[in-house]
């Protein structure tokens, strides 16, 4: 079998990529050159196009699988709100004029405490979202 010489040639890398470089060949212990080589050669081979268009769609579909969660997220909060407007409104009586000047008073350290309860919520768990089956189908 004939051994074909190697050729030489120099390159410039910016430092950090010679510094991953160095880290990844003394993990695997190989030599610089040798990882280089490799990595030109996949670079190079005509499947690398194929390999990226998979790496690529790997990240689109885990992207739509996010974007399908927050969308069941905000549909989840949307119909939250408007079920709970839905049931103020139709259970809450309107206040006489004597009473609406005090609750209007009462107004702002009530909107304080239910921010600070939501904060709570939102701080230690668990979500309404988590406690909502992910497999409830619409009705």
């Amino acid at each position: 079998m004939k051994q074909r010489k190697k050729q030489r040639l120099s390159v410039y890398l910016d430092p950090e990529i010679m510094t991953a470089l160095a880290d990844y060949a003394a993990r695997r212990d190989h030599s610089r050159s040798l990882v280089a080589e490799a990595a030109i050669a996949s670079f190079l081979s005509p499947d690398a196009a194929e390999r990226q268009e998979a790496a690529t769609t790997k990240r689109l579909d885990q992207i739509d699988r996010r974007m399908t969660r927050v969308e069941r997220d905000v549909g989840i909060s949307v119909e939250t709100l408007a079920v709970f407007i839905r049931f103020w409104l139709a259970t809450t009586p309107p206040l006489p004029e004597p009473q609406q000047v005090a609750a209007k008073a009462q107004a702002g350290t009530r909107y304080d405490a239910f921010v600070a309860a939501l904060g709570r919520r939102i701080a230690q768990g668990p979500k309404l979202r988590q406690e909502i089956s992910e497999d409830v189908s619409g009705r």
